[in-house]
């Protein structure tokens, strides 16, 4: 990992799970493409180079939970500073699975508090059907989400296509009862994932994202996002986090109807056996 990934990856963990407004998510932007220097600008610097007033950025420190801009830069300068590096000996491959380890460890930690999990869980079970969107890179796991919640909730819809049909599917979801949208939008960001969510909210369903982190270009229209960095060390993006995160989300949502879902895996099971579905 160069030392800018290592500088940047430093912040967007400052920034996970955090609720940020539009204003501060252009703050957190710009804090990360000047991540080289961003520990040694002032507020005001930080200011300018986002195009906000310097209150905003002395509101962006406090919404991270520090007293100021001086604490959330002192911050900065312990992340930036005398950053520890992994061994010399080890190849791209070693350190890109090592990355993602790092990544994990910070959603385990993020994970400590399950509040915005549960709500999220709780806008999703209550929504029949239950529309799943994933296109291009996050198409893949939407599917896996889908294809195990499917197990225990009835309607669920995976959208994972693009093109003119898809908000014909989404308008037959909401026409058929939804109620809320989980949303995978995983970096390079697709223009027609974001739109989608801006329509469903347009159409008054309740949005969850799952996404690469607080400042992704879909937090601002989501209801509830739940991040979880990808590991960019490789030629394509891992996405380890985000499948983890997906499940997590799928066993909180298992967690909060425990007599129904327990009785339909039991039905599967019943079934599966029957028709001898599984070698073991």
């Amino acid at each position: 990992m160069n030392d800018g990934a290592v500088r940047s990856a430093g912040l967007l963990s400052l920034f996970q799970g955090a609720r940020l407004t539009p204003t501060q998510r252009r703050i957190a932007h710009c804090l990360v493409e000047h991540a080289a220097k961003a520990a040694y600008l002032s507020a005001a610097e930080v200011a300018d180079l986002a195009g906000v007033s310097q209150p905003s950025v002395t509101r962006f420190a406090m919404a991270l939970g520090y007293s100021g801009y001086p604490a959330l830069r002192r911050e900065l300068r312990e992340l930036t500073v005398d950053e520890p590096g992994l061994p010399a000996e080890q190849n791209p491959m070693q350190r890109a699975v090592h990355a993602e380890t790092e990544h994990l460890r910070r959603l385990g930690e993020q994970l400590h508090d399950l509040d915005e999990v549960r709500r999220a869980a709780a806008l999703l079970i209550g929504s029949r059907p239950l529309p799943v969107l994933g296109l291009r890179a996050a198409a893949p796991l939407a599917a896996y989400f889908g294809y195990f919640a499917a197990k225990v909730f009835p309607g669920v819809r995976v959208l994972d296509e693009g093109g003119t049909s898809l908000l014909d599917r989404l308008d037959q979801a909401r026409a058929d009862g939804a109620g809320a949208m989980l949303a995978m939008v995983l970096p390079r960001y697709p223009r027609e994932s974001v739109e989608a969510v801006r329509e469903a909210r347009a159409a008054g369903l309740a949005v969850v994202a799952i996404t690469d982190s607080a400042i992704s270009p879909v937090a601002e229209h989501a209801d509830v996002v739940l991040p979880a960095a990808v590991g960019t060390q490789l030629v394509f993006d891992l996405h380890t986090g985000p499948m983890a995160m997906a499940m997590v989300l799928l066993q909180a949502m298992c967690d909060a109807a425990p007599e129904p879902v327990q009785r339909r895996l039991e039905e599967f099971e019943a079934t599966a056996a029957r028709r001898h579905v599984f070698l073991a």
